[in-house]
Order: C-alpha cells, then structure tokens, then sequence
C-alpha cells in the first residue's frame, strides 16, 4: 500500500513544536561556537596550546600557523570563467601524476542456500593523468566458505566477517601499491573512508582490533614507503575542532554540531582549513606509535555543500608536500564535478549489480551439484527461479 501523505503531514503538522525547538536549539549552539570559532582563529598556535592544556583528548591540536586566517579558512583564490579555464589548470598541476583508489562490493550469505557461501570483489583504478590516457582498471575476487564465515560462532554476525574481508582486501590493494612505488613524488593514492576507525568502537575488541591493525599497517606503509595517502571523507560527521572548541572556550557540549557545518559558511571552493592533528578520544588510543601522526584539514570541494575532510599522515607535513598533493586532490575533484574522479571510477569498477548476484549464485549452484554437495534451496528461491 503506497506511503498516505496526508497522514505524513498531519503528524509532522502535530509534532511541529518539537522539531522546531530542535533547529532553534541547534542555531543557537552554533553561533556560540561559530563566536569562538572567529576569536580562535585570531590567536596563534601557541595560545591555542596554552588554551588547551596538557590533556590529550582535546580533539584536534594546530600543525600548521593559525593566527592568520580568520574562521580558521585558507583562501584558494580559485576563480574560473568556465569548465575549460578549471581543466587547464588541473592539467598544469595532475600531467604526469598517478592517482591510485580502491573500491570494493559484496555478495552477502543468503538463507535461500542451505550452505553459507559469500563474494567479495575490490575493484582498482589508477589514472596515470598523460596526454595518451594511460590507466589500468581491475578487479580481484574472493570467495567465503563457511569457515571463513565463521557460521558455527553463535552469536557472531556472518555479514560482519564479510565487510572485515573487504576492508582487508581494500586496505591490502592499497599497500601493495604503495610498496610497489616507494619514494614515489609523482603518485598519490586515495584511501575511501577514515584513517581513524571510530566506527569500529561499537564492535568487540577482536573486531575493533582487526580494522585498526590494517589502518596501522596502511598508514606505515605510507611513512616507510614515502607514498602520499590521503583519506576522503565526502560527508563527515567528525567534531575533532568542534571538541577543541569546547574544551578551550568552556562552551556547553553540543553534539548536534559538526566540523563541516561550522566552517562551511566562511568557505568558498578550494578553500582550505590549516592543518591539525587529529587528538580524538576513544580508539585513537589503540593506534600506538601513530596515536598522534594523523593529520586532517576540511577542503570545499563544491560550491553549496560541506567541505570534505581529508586525513593523511603526519610524515607527508614534515615532507612539506602538503601543499602540492592537496592541489592534486582538487585536480581530481574538478575532474570528477565535485568529487575524485578516482575514487567515483574505483567505485564504478568494483560494484556488483543485482546481475552480478544471480549470476554468482547460478555458477555456485552448479559447481555444488557437480561437487555432490548436498545444496538445499528454499522453497521461496524455487518459486522465483519458476517464474523467471
């Protein structure tokens, strides 16, 4: 039965008083801290410190100068006629550089099969950016048994192991790259997601410990190997310079409000935020030697959204190439209409469509029957394979 909008807005009509309350409440907050935002931003680093203390969960900490910049906001002074002006100048700063990205997509264990089985795909693209359009775009497979599901764990969810499998595969891809390019000045490779696994705090400790140890082994190999990373982070709900805020300014906690949404009004695109260092409470304290060598700046990369965050290591500041790679991070950007071209085509390589999932269980299906498996299918799989 199709969704009745009248009752939709006869409720909302009802409950009117409580989302109201909610954006007022909201707006409020968020010009305090916009306030202490704009007396933050006048005052220099060493004041900032002196503000903060010696805790260590002070949520970010300048790398970079910051008493130069009001709203904390580091003008582009990017401006373009048109589309041909924008792509003459991201030729001028990407010819030659190679943009490297991983993406990955699954095919979760379905209770129509009576043996548990599971597909991972990641799906690569490098754009090595020369007049003659060079790239290469693959993929790579893995298949799940039930061992590897761990369906016999009770209580474990099959579908967790699936996505630490893909993250695993993704965060590998990304390593052996960079192995492969080591003391690369002409790469730069893109990590989809955060280089801190805050997510992975809801998980158990085995859980959480597997998504941090190949965060650590990524962001090594890029310090050993001397290869830019930078994490892409197209919607971000962090609070690293919101917390930090709060702590120095003694203002009133406001979880509604994030980094994003306090700097975006103050931000044209290509602006930038300094650089800081990333002091998140929580599993940061599990990252070890690279607890404090996570660095992360905010970047408007469209014209009426939110900044994007970028996270990259601590070596790639004290190499003084910050600079440069985040101009190649805008090159992709433009090439991509507001998002890394890059990342978008690595996404395009590795999804698996609905297809894709009919296909994979037919050829699975039938190499069971020819194993002598004894595969059972539900009664509900049948009649749809009937009526096909």
């Amino acid at each position: 039965m199709a969704l009745k909008s009248a009752q939709v807005l006869a409720l909302l009509q009802a409950k009117q008083a409580d989302f109201k309350t909610f954006d007022q409440t909201a707006l409020h907050a968020l010009q305090k801290y916009r306030a202490a935002l704009a007396e933050a931003s006048q005052k220099t680093a060493v004041e900032l410190e002196q503000m903060l203390g010696a805790a260590r969960a002070v949520g970010a900490r300048p790398l970079e100068p910051v008493g130069n910049f009001l709203n904390w906001v580091i003008p582009s002074n990017l401006v373009w006629q048109n589309r041909e002006q924008s792509l003459s100048w991201v030729r001028d700063r990407l010819i030659g550089i190679a943009t490297f990205a991983v993406d990955g997509s699954q095919i979760f264990p379905t209770k129509d099969f009576s043996i548990p089985v599971a597909l991972v795909q990641i799906g690569w693209f490098e754009n090595l950016h020369l007049p003659s359009g060079t790239y290469e775009k693959d993929v790579a497979l893995d298949v799940m048994t039930p061992a590897e599901l761990k369906v016999n764990h009770s209580g474990e969810p099959v579908d967790r192991r699936v996505n630490m499998r893909r993250f695993e595969m993704e965060t590998q891809r990304l390593i052996q790259y960079m192995q492969e390019h080591k003391n690369c000045n002409d790469c730069l490779v893109f990590f989809d997601g955060s280089l801190i696994a805050t997510f992975a705090e809801a998980f158990d400790p085995d859980t959480r410990a597997f998504y941090v140890d190949c965060l650590l082994e990524l962001l090594q190999t890029s310090e050993d190997y001397r290869v830019p990373l930078v994490a892409y982070i197209d919607t971000s709900y962090a609070r690293d310079l919101t917390v930090m805020l709060q702590q120095g300014f003694k203002l009133p906690e406001a979880n509604a409000i994030h980094d994003a949404q306090l700097l975006s009004k103050f931000m044209s695109w290509g602006d930038r935020t300094p650089l800081f260092l990333c002091q998140r409470s929580g599993i940061l304290g599990q990252y070890q030697a690279h607890a404090d060598k996570i660095a992360f700046t905010y970047l408007k990369t469209t014209h009426d959204g939110y900044p994007a965050r970028l996270e990259m290591p601590v070596w790639m500041y004290e190499a003084g190439i910050v600079d440069r790679v985040l101009d190649w991070v805008r090159g992709e950007v433009v090439i991509g209409n507001g998002y890394p071209y890059v990342i978008e085509t690595a996404d395009q390589t590795a999804v698996l469509q609905a297809e894709d999932r009919h296909i994979f269980y037919r050829i699975f299906q039938d190499w069971a029957e020819k194993e002598e498996l004894n595969l059972r299918l539900s009664r509900k799989m049948v009649s749809k394979a009937r009526r096909r």
